[in-house]
């Protein structure tokens, strides 16, 4: 008999061989919903039984003993975070380092991608003491919603001033810099007015890359514990036919490459720069990544306690 599993995933294109039922199986019967905005919790939502979660959010929950997911060490949304920092083209500010002392806008405090730019900053010697923190929307599309969730600290990390978008803020002079994941709209025009704070940032990339072993994850696949008590092998088999997606959405990619001008040349350097198991799934494969993120959730003061990875996969063994 086979199993219905009801997939919620932003909009990822690498997703299409699995929405278009290239990628089958005997077992699980994936029925893939594309959302704008992540599931808040899939534990208990009645409209889907697995979806893409934030990291940090997942391991909020296993550490204040929420069982209802299940999560499967899978990232489907890995990044490097140096190409996440912005500023005005007229900044003085060129490296990470620039950044102490200085006024740094992030579109949620809590967000894994920035946990993941904030340990980057750490690495260069800034931490969350050495700047001063405003969270934001990025663009007045953008809603104004709580970005500080709880970790507010006046005079340290705070809400943009009359929740001014921060887009606006740089302009003026009152942000250095922003973390975002996505860039704001006119960003790759010739005349836009903001710049990435790394110029060369593919260089520093791989240069971290190099150091950590590893390309950050920011989002996981969550599973409703029900669903994976009633079905042990579920977790497993939908992890594979993401895996195969994403091998066959790569494989495309390499025989169609006139998407863009120089998408040929992106593949061939991704290839020479990283290794090919780069996005390879399971905890083994993600021990060192997950131990730091865990390490950095900590160190940044949004979880009391170090939670091993064990603790955050439990049960995955070394699968």
């Amino acid at each position: 008999m086979t199993l219905t599993l009801r997939l919620a995933v932003r909009d990822w294109d690498y997703m299409t061989p699995l929405v278009l039922g290239e990628v089958e199986s005997s077992r699980l019967d994936v029925k893939v919903d594309r959302v704008g905005t992540l599931v808040a919790n899939v534990g208990t939502s009645d409209d889907h039984d697995a979806a893409e979660a934030s990291f940090s959010r997942y391991a909020q929950q296993r550490h204040d003993g929420d069982e209802s997911v299940v999560g499967i060490p899978n990232f489907i949304m890995r990044g490097f975070r140096h190409r996440c920092i912005i500023t005005r083209k007229d900044s003085p500010v060129c490296s990470l380092a620039d950044l102490k002392g200085k006024k740094i806008g992030v579109t949620g405090w809590r967000d894994s991608g920035n946990t993941w730019t904030r340990a980057a900053l750490r690495r260069e010697g800034v931490g969350v003491e050495d700047a001063m923190w405003y969270a934001g929307r990025l663009t007045d599309a953008h809603p104004v919603t709580d970005r500080l969730d709880g970790f507010g600290r006046p005079g340290r990390i705070e809400a943009c001033p009359g929740e001014r978008p921060m887009v606006d803020l740089l302009l003026d002079g009152g942000l250095d810099a922003v973390f975002t994941p996505f860039m704001p709209n006119g960003f790759f025009d010739a005349g836009s007015p903001f710049r990435q704070v790394v110029e060369d940032f593919r260089a520093a990339e791989v240069a971290y890359f190099n150091e950590v072993g590893y390309v950050p994850g920011m989002h996981l696949i969550a599973l409703r514990a029900d669903i994976a008590q009633a079905h042990p092998w579920a977790a497993d088999e939908l992890s594979r036919m993401i895996g195969e997606a994403q091998r066959l959405w790569l494989a495309k990619r390499e025989k169609y490459a006139d998407t863009t001008p120089w998408m040929i040349d992106e593949l061939r350097r991704c290839a020479a720069d990283l290794p090919h198991d780069w996005n390879a799934h399971g905890l083994a494969a993600n021990r060192r990544m997950i131990g730091d993120f865990a390490e950095e959730l900590h160190a940044q003061k949004i979880l009391p306690r170090l939670l091993t990875p064990e603790e955050l996969f439990p049960g995955q063994g070394e699968a």
